[in-house]
């Protein structure tokens, strides 16, 4: 895995849910049901990024024989040096970690600062480093393209139609960009151009139905400002329309800081990132 660079279209992962289960086994048999259905890697992380939190998970993934991709969530703020990612990521190379993802889920991480956190990580573990982000603020293109120069195993990307704004750069675009950098994964022009133009047509039906919101696709620089995750801010936008407080969204945006910093500015990602928001 560490020879060869990987695009992702869609990764194998539902290590979000994770967070929600009550009781142990209800984690082994969430994970035993989704290897048994075909998920062969599971991305596993926690919102503090307490390892302790995520050891019951790694050892059901380690008992189905999936792949154990560990994901740091990343962000900022006085406690997040190089040093707490160096030593976070020894931890979970600790538990096992087949792989480790960069996760980056309000596109707060900036090209030269990718470089060298890759770097460091790889360094500190030998493994497998993957960098996923989104392109809230329009940053997340040139993160990736210095993260492959950095050496990272992977990046994370979104069909045309369905990529940019909260999601992920897209796919014909980034391989584009980096098929003559790296050994990379051969991905064929005409397939991509037919999913391309399906998924063209199903967000066509979802703008017209109010399933999808065309602003949570656009870039919005005051993300770096607010850290608000793709995720949470395409959600959060259709909750406030829900009841009747869109126009109150600017409001609550600037208030995401401060409540984030009463709490001991965590990380904002499933779950910190909703009960902020709230």
């Amino acid at each position: 895995m560490s020879q060869m660079f990987f695009l992702f279209f869609l990764v194998h992962v539902f290590g979000f849910g994770l967070f929600f289960c009550e009781h142990d086994d209800v984690v082994d048999v969430f994970i035993r049901r989704s290897v048994a259905n075909g998920i062969d890697i599971l991305r596993i992380f926690d919102a503090l990024n307490d390892m302790r939190n995520v050891e019951r998970a790694v050892k059901a993934a380690k008992r189905e024989g999936a792949h154990v991709q560990l994901a740091m969530a990343y962000t900022t703020g006085k406690a997040y040096t190089m040093k707490y990612w160096k030593e976070l990521a020894k931890q979970m190379a600790d538990l096992g970690a087949d792989s480790i993802c960069i996760k980056d889920m309000a596109g707060l991480l900036m090209p030269s600062y990718a470089e060298r956190l890759v770097k460091t990580v790889k360094r500190a573990t030998k493994l497998p480093v993957h960098v996923h982000s989104h392109c809230t603020s329009g940053i997340a293109p040139m993160t990736y393209l210095k993260a492959v120069e950095a050496g990272c195993d992977g990046i994370d990307t979104a069909i045309s139609p369905l990529a940019m704004g909260t999601s992920q750069p897209a796919t014909e675009a980034m391989y584009q960009a980096v098929k003559n950098m790296v050994r990379c994964s051969e991905l064929k022009q005409d397939k991509m151009m037919e999913a391309a133009d399906y998924f063209r047509e199903l967000r066509r039906t979802a703008e017209a139905d109010g399933r999808m919101d065309r602003k949570v696709m656009e870039t919005d620089t005051k993300t770096l400002h607010y850290q608000i995750p793709g995720g949470m801010l395409s959600n959060l936008r259709m909750q406030m329309k829900e009841q009747g407080l869109e126009d109150r969204y600017e409001e609550v945006l600037r208030e995401i800081p401060r409540v984030r910093k009463d709490l001991g500015e965590p990380p904002l990602v499933t779950p910190s990132s909703q009960i902020v928001g709230t």
